[in-house]
């Protein structure tokens, strides 16, 4: 092999590596945000947050469970936002280490804002049953009473203080009674969308999926357009990202 076609495969391969690194541009790097998209968290739900993020340019980073489980206490401080979205709230719980919830729970004390989607709002509460952040001082959320229905998703209308209704998608989602101020309410009353402070970290907490995208909708009927949800979705995520309190009742 000439000393030219070494010169050559070398170049290339930098080439290949630097577009790499290029497309995962989102990963292990100091930014705003930093999204979990590890074991038991929904593809589809991380997708639609990431469309959020990109389109409203908000810097973010993604970290899977091995990741989050391999960042230490001070790691946290180079973020101002953690997101845990929908998923299986108990496989994210048994993915983390005790060491991991623990320092996540004392970043959102020292200043790291949360902001959980439905398994995400979950994983915030109180368990003895699986791995939790516990940022509601001991309070346990149960699911939302369609649940016990058997209904499993469904179009949920939500009132905010300002006498506004919003039809929402709902899937398996808490009710978030016993924490924080209420920032919306569902039909019977109970919080789907909560906010409050932990430490010095602002906490926001969310049952139902205000990203959820159109092909999620399926057969259910909306009154409100996707737009307009997802709108509230960037609403929920900047008062996340700024500790920005909302309007409660």
């Amino acid at each position: 092999m000439s000393a030219l076609y070494r010169l050559f495969t070398i170049f290339s391969l930098m080439i290949f590596v630097t577009a790499i690194a290029a497309c995962n541009n989102h990963d292990n790097k100091k930014s705003a945000v930093l999204l979990f998209n590890g074991t038991g968290t929904s593809p589809n739900d991380v997708a639609a947050i990431e469309v959020i993020l990109d389109h409203n340019h908000v810097d973010y980073s993604t970290v899977n469970s091995a990741g989050l489980n391999a960042m230490k206490a001070s790691d946290f401080a180079k973020h101002r936002l953690l997101i845990v979205p929908g998923g299986n709230f108990i496989d994210m719980g048994k993915s983390l280490d005790t060491a991991t919830t623990t320092n996540i729970r004392q970043a959102v004390q020292h200043g790291l804002n949360y902001f959980g989607v439905c398994a995400g709002a979950f994983l915030a509460g109180h368990s003895d049953y699986y791995h939790s952040f516990n940022l509601t001082s001991g309070v346990t959320f149960g699911f939302y009473s369609a649940a016990n229905k058997g209904v499993s998703k469904t179009a949920v209308a939500i009132d905010s203080p300002d006498g506004s209704t919003l039809d929402q998608y709902w899937e398996n989602g808490p009710q978030l009674s016993g924490w924080g101020d209420i920032v919306a309410k569902y039909p019977d009353h109970t919080p789907a969308v909560v906010e409050g402070k932990y430490g010095k970290g602002f906490v926001i907490l969310s049952g139902i999926h205000a990203e959820a995208p159109e092909y999620w909708r399926g057969d259910l009927i909306f009154k409100t357009s996707v737009g307009v949800d997802n709108a509230y979705a960037v609403q929920l995520i900047n008062a996340a990202l700024k500790g920005t309190m909302l309007s409660n009742y």
